[in-house]
């Protein structure tokens, strides 16, 4: 896909040029890309590495690209990587994406079911469920919630890796 390729062309330009500034390694900038543009023509879902971005475009929960893994436990492939372009994933659909998470692996045990890589629903349902019956004054207090879940004793039993998820809904 032209457009996926020329936005990670774009960011690692972009991460080139702030260690360069930074006089520091590009590995110190060394992350895994996960991206989603969607619209009323379609959708398109990019990544470089583990994590993952589950959508919802109309048909339920699902996981389009499966989370990439590197030759060792623990490791995978980076935006910053020569052979970033060439590992680059991408999904299209022209449905608009009702409900998105995009995830790190850190919470990949929690959110997918590892047998089939599907998403573990029963972990996304009340986030979406939240989002979408929240008032302006409680999506204001998401991002503090969502902090205090995410270093929970409960979730930090489970992973010791980083630990990112953001949510999208589109409401009509």
């Amino acid at each position: 896909d032209v457009l996926a390729t020329d936005i990670v062309l774009t960011i690692r330009q972009r991460l080139f040029a702030e260690a360069e500034a930074k006089e520091l390694a590009v590995r110190d900038f060394a992350c895994t890309f996960l991206g989603l543009i969607s619209s009323a023509n379609g959708t398109l879902i990019m990544q470089i590495g583990d994590g993952g971005v589950v959508v919802d475009l109309g048909h339920g929960l699902q996981l389009p690209l499966t989370p990439m893994v590197g030759e060792y436990t623990n490791m995978t492939h980076f935006i910053t990587d020569e052979d970033a372009v060439s590992r680059l994933e991408t999904f299209t659909s022209t449905e608009r994406a009702h409900k998105v998470a995009a995830f790190t692996d850190g919470i990949q045990r929690l959110a997918l079911n590892m047998l089939d890589n599907s998403p573990h629903v029963p972990f996304f349902t009340p986030f979406f469920n939240g989002l979408a019956s929240a008032t302006q004054e409680q999506l204001d207090l998401l991002p503090e919630l969502l902090k205090q879940f995410l270093s929970s004793p409960a979730v930090n039993e489970r992973t010791d890796d980083d630990k990112t998820l953001a949510l999208a809904l589109w409401l009509p």
